[in-house]
């Protein structure tokens, strides 16, 4: 069986996806879709290894934009400053920046690794190349089966079904409100929504206004990239992406059969996350070892506080109007 969780970022499947990993069947495969480039990563063209390895060792430009202005990103857990090669700035291959340091205190070698594997793989489709790439990860760490969580994966979820048909998705989802401001507060999100909705920045300059948009530019605090990530854009254009992602997830859903999908509220998972696991085991078929369970359970630090209700009153309204469908899709209005 394949697995995956799927979200629409920020809500809370970071958590889950460590969660998982402490059970010792379970290869975590972290942000694995998430980074790859939008218009190659479900080609239906088949693929030679050469240009499998190449696919999976390219940089994410949004991240190395983010990191070369100084700001933290919690779910980079590369090793910058320490024995590594790279140092924080370089354009870093995707997969080195969040999951193969999740996996190893060698992230650089493990690569190496996985890149060795992937060039040594047929042509064939790309569907293909990710099983046996999974199967093999799996295999290397010591575990017997994985499950992939990328940040924003609900909406590209027909894709993944298309790649992966008879895999089990297990979608969790976050109150609109308090996902879209947390992704306001998150600089690998608040610039691409920024660009992606033509947000203002703080002074109510127009996104078109800012000058030329290059993400590999010298950083500069005159720099349009630097005046978005250090803005406040408001709210509502990222309640609006918020939605957007909903809207497409939903639309995929018909293709799927009811075995294959199930819903998990991240309130839930933090207010009680012993059963929410249980729940969560049942529906990947894992192993019902209750120590993983209360190990994973020991993660929740409480119920993050809200932000919602600090708002002022009229970018509350626009807020909660931006993310009016998607709530009515996921029976959460009020």
């Amino acid at each position: 069986m394949e697995r995956f969780i799927v979200g629409t970022g920020r809500c809370g499947s970071t958590l889950l996806s460590r969660m998982l990993a402490r059970n010792p069947e379970v290869l975590s495969v972290f942000e694995f879709f998430n980074g790859l480039e939008a218009g190659l990563r479900f080609s239906e063209e088949p693929q030679g290894g050469e240009v499998f390895a190449e696919l999976i060792s390219r940089e994410q430009p949004f991240v190395t934009a983010v990191l070369r202005r100084g700001y933290e990103v919690a779910e980079i857990t590369y090793p910058f400053g320490g024995p590594g090669r790279h140092r924080r700035g370089d354009a870093l291959p995707w997969i080195l920046v969040v999951l193969v340091p999740r996996l190893t205190d060698d992230p650089d070698s493990l690569f190496d690794e996985i890149v060795a594997f992937a060039r040594g793989l047929p042509r064939q489709h790309l569907s293909v190349h990710y099983r046996r790439l999974f199967d093999w990860l799996t295999q290397r760490m010591g575990r017997t089966l994985w499950i992939e969580r990328s940040g924003s994966s609900i909406e590209y979820l027909e894709s993944l079904h298309a790649f992966f048909p008879e895999a089990r998705f297990l979608h969790l989802h976050r109150d609109g409100p308090e996902t879209a401001l947390s992704m306001r507060g998150h600089h690998a999100y608040r610039l691409p929504i920024s660009l992606l909705y033509g947000a203002p920045v703080d002074d109510g300059t127009p996104l078109a206004e800012l000058g030329e948009i290059d993400l590999h530019a010298p950083p500069d605090p005159a720099d349009p990239i630097s005046r978005i990530l250090a803005s406040r854009p408001p709210a509502e254009y990222f309640g609006r992406y918020w939605t957007d992602q909903v809207v497409r997830g939903f639309r995929a859903l018909v293709r799927l059969r009811p075995e294959q999908y199930l819903e998990l509220r991240f309130e839930d998972l933090v207010a009680r996350p012993v059963d929410a696991l249980r729940s969560v085991g049942e529906f990947f078929e894992l192993a019902s070892d209750r120590d993983w369970i209360a190990s994973a359970a020991a993660l929740v630090r409480g119920v993050p506080p809200t932000r919602f209700e600090k708002l002022a009153g009229e970018e509350q309204l626009r807020l909660a109007e931006a993310c009016r469908a998607g709530r009515q899709l996921l029976g959460r209005t009020p």
